[in-house]
């Protein structure tokens, strides 16, 4: 099979590999379309260094290929892939914090990913496709079920308002995800294409400051962005972290504390019920995360791909292994 390996950072060699054999428990997926995330960028810049050369890439769909030992699904199935598998029996899994499980696996992180022709999962982390779902909304699956988690995370109700700083994926489609519940969204990017495209989605223009802000998304993954929005939150409002910063941010606890601002990170999302959920919403046309690609590329030019993404290409990039 042809797979994209990065070797080291800014380097990716696209070569032929031998095809996987599912184990017990796993399926082989013949992948069609994968995302490039943000996550890939940074393992791509060398911000995030992996151990090896790995095949990086997790945002995918394809067809069922092969089943393992044990597996009754169907040949040729069309699913989605949940790439985050927590490992089901440690403590932190025991509790109900699978996202933080220390021993989970990860395709293209700790496991070969999905800028390939053909990915290994566990069986339980491929979701079946309604056929009414399009590829390009297909593709976008993964990364609006950690928009999801997000909101769910704020507890908000209809008429609130909040505020959403950073419109990549992850922030664009919070707003997506937030204008259709009924929430009044304010967003802001330095980017002009993104924050049109904000309020396209139905986000509002006006100064956040000026409103009743009750959750602020920080997606910026900028330490000094998350610095300066947490000393501008109001007063009673709760900031959730998905901007990836490996930088240190600062905050004044008696500040803090006297503002009433609470902080909370939000990691990926609880699986299965995020899939679930995401494809519900897009089935029943509530939702079309499809909005947010911008360029789709050969699997043979993901190193420049990647390098597009991380010099700051506006939208989503989607590689089409076929």
């Amino acid at each position: 099979m042809k797979a994209a390996v990065l070797v080291k950072p800014l380097q990716i060699e696209l070569g032929d590999h031998p095809i996987p054999n599912p184990g017990p428990g796993q399926l082989r997926i013949r992948l069609q379309e994968v995302g490039i995330c943000g996550s890939d960028i940074h393992y791509f810049g060398g911000h995030r260094p992996l151990p090896e050369p790995t095949i990086i890439g997790h945002e995918g769909w394809g067809y069922i290929d092969a089943l393992g030992e044990g597996v009754n699904r169907e040949l040729g199935e069309r699913v989605v892939i949940d790439p985050n598998a927590p490992c089901g029996e440690c403590s932190y899994c025991a509790r109900g914090q699978a996202t933080v499980c220390p021993n989970k696996r990860t395709i293209g992180l700790n496991a070969p990913g999905c800028f390939a022709e053909y990915v290994l999962i566990p069986a339980d982390f491929a979701h079946k496709l309604p056929d009414s779902i399009t590829s390009k909304d297909a593709v976008t699956i993964e990364p609006t079920a950690v928009a999801y988690n997000a909101l769910k995370k704020a507890s908000l109700t209809k008429g609130d308002a909040i505020y959403v700083l950073g419109l990549g994926a992850i922030g664009m489609l919070i707003t997506h995800l937030a204008v259709e519940q009924g929430l009044h969204v304010f967003a802001n990017d330095l980017n002009p294409v993104l924050q049109e495209k904000a309020y396209e989605f139905g986000a509002l223009n006006g100064d956040w400051k000026a409103q009743d802000i009750r959750v602020i998304f920080e997606c910026t993954g900028s330490a000094a962005a998350t610095t300066q929005l947490i000393a501008d939150a109001p007063r009673g409002a709760s900031v959730i972290l998905l901007g990836l910063s490996e930088k240190q941010a600062s905050f004044t606890p008696l500040d803090l504390v006297r503002r009433g601002i609470s902080i909370q990170g939000s990691l990926i999302y609880d699986h299965p019920e995020d899939f679930k959920s995401v494809i519900q919403l897009i089935k029943d046309g509530k939702i079309q995360p499809h909005k947010i690609i911008s360029k789709y590329i050969p699997l043979a030019e993901v190193q420049a791909g990647l390098q597009l993404a991380t010099d700051g290409h506006p939208g989503k990039i989607v590689v089409q292994i076929v």
